[in-house]
This record gives structure tokens, sequence and C-alpha cells, in this order.
């Protein structure tokens, strides 16, 4: 039996899409909002929503015991936690357990391990998935460090053990830079996260950045859903994704599709998850990351497969069998997701302010996720993403084809946006014939600004 009242921790875009997926299944939605929020989108599409803070995150999206407290009182007997925010929260996990409701998500200690880089190149070198050489302990010194680097060889990719969001990381090119790199990486990351613990790791140059999505019960079944593309990034956070990949070969994608399960299989995982995978350009693989929960990018995922994530992130917490399996899962066609941000797209830097107009491209394969309406106000308090727009064509250029006429429709006015960046990167030459590099940006989007 699936629940029939699920609270949302969670804002925005992927708090409406959690939403809408419970309406399908008859499953009541209580939802939490800042002061910020009050006149966002998924507060009225919820069923129950609630106020549970000023609009500062650890006011409010960050604080447990309050959304805890709503969970108890309106009666839910799950609770969801989107992406970002509490979502890889061991302690929420953990504590949302402890109150007698379901997490949706994977076990607390699961989250845990996955949360700390060196236990997870741990376990994923025991679960016989390709590693990038690197260090399996934090690094003491400056000196130690240099000493390592030397062994590596240069490039070498220096991390902040706490990191996330690519802060405390930095690529190193000799000697020299590395000193000063190791000192005030440490120090930001003391500073960020309360912990200065360095590793350093082989730099994999011009990578592509690919990632498997898996899914499991707690019955032992496992399948991956193929991979997403999300190589195009500003800043250490992804801009364009799509599946499948335009280069990975048949034998690649299901090495890769092996690797993930075993890492399944290896952490006694359960819902829906995430493998991140750096790709050189002979096709080799090693772990980034693991992501236990469900990824921004989850649509293109969704248009490839028809099957719906979140329904079945909902199916597995209620402890049902794993209806699908490997076997009956295919690709189908292709899709690409760009996200949309309030954001000056020459700066990057983000734009809140009043929306005075937001005219959507409408049709046959595409999708909107939307945090926002004609007449919302983006706050400066969360992440500037304020939609994303998926599309899904027969044939990769298909999809381009459908995704460049659906920028060219799409209108926001009262601030500023990253449509025309978006517009660039799809219609650009590279971009079409499958060159999507992390570089991808600098090498030929940055380039056409000095242009002008």
């Amino acid at each position: 039996m699936v629940f029939t009242k699920i609270l949302i921790a969670n804002r925005g875009e992927i708090a409406a899409r959690v939403i809408r997926t419970c309406k399908q299944m008859n499953i009541s939605t209580v939802a939490v909002y800042s002061e910020a929020d009050q006149e966002a989108p998924y507060v009225k599409e919820a069923d129950e929503s609630y106020l549970i803070g000023k609009p500062r995150v650890n006011e409010s999206y960050l604080n447990i015991d309050k959304i805890l407290k709503v969970a108890k009182e309106s009666g839910s007997e799950a609770i969801h936690p989107g992406y970002g925010l509490l979502s890889e929260s061991a302690e929420f996990a953990e504590k949302v357990t402890q109150a007698g409701l379901v997490f949706i998500g994977p076990r607390p200690e699961v989250i845990a391990k996955m949360g700390d880089k060196i236990a997870a190149r741990h376990e994923m070198s025991q679960a016989d998935v390709p590693i990038v050489p690197g260090t399996d302990e934090a690094v003491a010194s400056a000196e130690a460090a240099l000493s390592i680097a030397q062994s590596f060889g240069y490039p070498v990719m220096l991390k902040a053990a706490a990191g996330g969001g690519g802060i405390g990381m930095q690529a190193v090119y000799s000697d020299e830079e590395l000193g000063k790199a190791f000192e005030g990486n440490s120090k930001r990351a003391e500073t960020f996260f309360g912990d200065g613990k360095m590793f350093i790791e082989k730099l994999i140059e011009n990578p592509r950045h690919i990632e498997m999505q898996v899914l499991a019960d707690h019955h032992g079944n496992a399948v991956h859903l193929f991979e997403r593309e999300c190589s195009i990034q500003r800043r250490h956070q992804k801009v364009v994704e799509e599946a499948p990949s335009p280069v990975l070969s048949e034998e690649t994608r299901r090495q890769m599709g092996e690797s993930a399960l075993k890492a399944v299989e290896r952490l006694g995982y359960s819902n829906a998850g995430t493998i991140e995978f750096l790709v050189d350009e002979q096709e080799n693989y090693y772990f980034l990351e693991m992501n236990t929960r469900l990824q921004v990018e989850h649509p293109v995922t969704e248009e490839i497969t028809g099957v719906d994530l979140v329904e079945q992130q909902l199916r597995v917490a209620s402890d049902e069998v794993l209806s699908l399996k490997q076997e009956d899962l295919s690709i189908q066609g292709h899709a690409i997701e760009v996200r949309i941000y309030a954001e000056d797209p020459n700066t990057f830097y983000p734009s809140p302010g009043q929306l005075t107009k937001l005219e959507l491209p409408e049709g046959e394969n595409i999708r909107h996720e939307l945090a926002v309406n004609g007449s919302s106000k983006v706050t400066p308090f969360y992440d500037p993403m304020i939609a994303k727009l998926v599309v899904h064509g027969e044939t990769r250029e298909q999809a381009i084809d459908l995704m460049a006429q659906a920028l060219h429709k799409y209108e926001i006015e009262g601030i500023k946006s990253n449509l025309t960046m978006l517009k660039r990167i799809i219609t650009h030459d590279q971009f079409k014939k499958g060159n999507t590099k992390t570089t991808f940006i600098q090498d030929y989007y940055l380039p056409t600004l000095t242009n002008q």
C-alpha cells in the first residue's frame, strides 16, 4: 500500500514536480515554505501548506525540528526530500525514521558513507568500480601533498573531503602552485564546512561528466536506467543535460551500467540514486561521486525510458517490489534539458527581482518544470534556477532542433536570465557535433562574449 499523505521537505520546481506525481497517485501532499516563498506556485498546488520560518535556509528549509513537527501535525506518513537542502543529510534521514516516518530515499548510513568522499572511494574500489588514482586518506600537510602529486604526475585536483558546490576544489599544474593552493583551499573548507581535510587525485583532462541513474528496492532488486551526459557546466553546476550521451559506445554503456549495479549491491542501496563518472577521450570511466537522491536532471531519463522516477521512489519507499526489469528497459529517442537561471548570462551573477512576463513555448514533446509564474518575485535567498525546459525527439538532431525552437519562443522579462546563453550553446556547431566536454563553456561560450 503506497502512502496516503506525504510531506515534501523542499521548495520550488522540485516540490511542484513531486506534487504532480502524488496527484496522479491520489496521495495528499503537504508543502512547507519560508516567508520568502509565500507566493510560490508549489505552495498553492499542495493540498496543505505550512509556514516554517524566515527566508534564510537555516531558519526554514534546513530546520529539521520544524519540518518534523509539521510532518507529525499534518499526519504525514513519509517525507520526500527533493534535491539539495536536506536531501543528502544522514542526520535528517535518521531523525525522520526515529520520528516513526518513512524517509523517501536510501538508509541514513548509506547517505553518510556516500557523502564522505574518502569513504565513497573506498566502497567503490571494494565494489570493483573504477576510481581515479588518488589518496585514500586525507593529506596531512602541504609537504605530504607535494610528494603525492609528484608520484601521480601533474595535473592533480585538490579537493576538500567535506566539500560541495565547487568549494575547496582546485586544479594544480606544478609544485609551485600546490603549496599555496593547499593552504588556501584547506582554510576555505574549514570556513565553509568546519572541516579542512584535503585529498588529492589525478586530474582527468577534458573529461565528460556522464552519470548512471539507478533504482533499487528493499528486496534486492535493482536496475539502471542508462546514462545522462551532463558535461556542460558553469562554476561546477550543470546547465545542459541530455540522455543518452551523444558519444558513448554500446559496450561502454553496458560496462558503466554493470559498474553502477555493482555499487548498488555493495552498498545495499535502495530508492533512486545516481552514480557520476568522469569519462576520458578513450572512454575509460572513473567514479566521481554518488548522489543519494533524485537529481535535478531526472526528467531526461524519464523521457527516454517512459518511467516516472518519483512514482518509483514512492513505491519503493512503501516497500513495494520493483516492477521494472533490466531487460524491459530500453532507450527511446533522445531528450535534452536546459536549466533556466535568473542570472546575468555574461557574469553568471544571480539576478533576483520581479518577473513581469513569462511566456512558455508549448507543443508536443516539450515539458516544463517551473518554480515561478509570470508574476513571481525571484528572491535572493535560494539557488537562482527558476525553471527547466525539457524536450524529446526521435533523434538527437530532432531534439536539438526542437530545443532551439522552444528557446526562441521562451520569454522572460523583469529579470535577467540565461536564455541567450542557452540558445548559443544549443545552436553551436560543437554542441551539434556532440563535443560536450566539461570545458565547453570556457572553450565555446565565453569567447563569444568578448567578441561582442
